[in-house]
């Protein structure tokens, strides 16, 4: 049975700027919409974030509570203000960010053990927030498992460098580790895909995979030695990628909680001696949802019913 699930990490509005001039804002972050699509799914969710009650924090609050199966840790709405993101999409529905940002996650965080957390984008390498990000993936690495994406966000992480150092600390508590590769060329821009997902299997963690865009993703196994190209889902119109990965995410992470790959010390050991086969039904629900989440405005994961059968 699946333990505490806890997401941590940036709650934020996102002000989307189209190419045809329109202005609309939703509820957004990295981490934000993990939460939202692990809930849809079906998932038991805890969200620890930090956002104001101010009217942007009414509106988070609100896309929150519509999901039945969150609850805000206390302390996630004590915010003076809430952070937002303003993205401008391209041709393409390629989206680029300019943020108003501050993290400070410490008062939202508890000492409850968890079966299994997730953590990423700015939430892992912000300080002051970070700090308390990294004792949490500490944390969870001891009670269950742990997964992370590092979401390169050059704008707000400064240095490839220092913010490399960020992402290790914290991938190497990680036992999964989801990245695009626009993200892994960011921070380690002296290497290869290829090298730099093994790197990340160095760090100890025991499933790697890495989103191509068009192109689907790549999937390594350390332990194992496999990897594997993954096509992404024909026939899919684009209205634009807002959400695409974290929707993604949270398909994987739950295509594996669901094998009893992820959310306990056990599954964690399970998820060790995994090989390609074992995790690809979970690669599969990821690349669906990303597909379904694409296809649609905004960050708006599918729900378990609208995934096929």
């Amino acid at each position: 049975m699946t333990e505490r699930i806890l997401v941590v990490g940036e709650a934020l509005v996102d002000i989307v700027h189209r190419t045809d001039g329109t202005v609309e804002e939703y509820p957004g972050g990295s981490p934000l919409n993990v939460a939202i699509g692990l809930a849809r799914l079906g998932h038991p969710v805890h969200f620890a974030a930090r956002f104001g009650d101010d009217l942007h924090g009414h509106t988070l609050r609100a896309h929150l509570e519509r999901e039945p199966h969150i609850t805000l840790t206390p302390g996630t709405t004590a915010a003076a203000a809430t952070s937002t993101a303003t993205a401008t999409l391209d041709e393409s529905g390629a989206a680029s960010y300019d943020f108003d940002l501050v993290w400070d996650v410490a008062g939202a965080l508890d000492a409850a053990p968890t079966g299994h957390l997730h953590t990423g984008s700015i939430a892992a390498t912000l300080m002051p927030g970070a700090d308390a990000v990294l004792d949490a993936a500490s944390r969870g690495h001891e009670s269950g498992t742990v997964s992370y994406d590092p979401n390169a966000r050059p704008s707000l992480m400064g240095d490839p460098a220092d913010a490399r150092a960020r992402v290790e600390a914290v991938a190497a508590y990680s036992h999964v580790v989801k990245a695009s590769d626009e993200d892994l060329a960011w921070f380690y821009p002296d290497l290869q895909l290829d090298d730099a997902m093994r790197h990340l299997g160095d760090l100890g963690v025991a499933l790697v995979v890495v989103t191509r865009g068009k192109d689907g993703c790549r999937v390594h196994v350390p332990a194992t030695g496999e990897w594997t190209d993954v096509p992404p889902v024909e026939g899919v119109v684009v209205i634009d990628t807002v959400g695409a990965g974290d929707s993604f995410m949270s398909g994987l992470l739950s295509g594996l909680l669901d094998a009893d790959l992820l959310g306990s010390p056990e599954a964690a050991q399970a998820l060790g001696r995994a090989t390609l086969r074992d995790v690809m039904a979970a690669i599969t629900r990821a690349t669906t949802c990303a597909a379904m989440t694409v296809s649609r405005a905004g960050a708006n994961p599918p729900t378990r019913a609208e995934l096929p059968h």
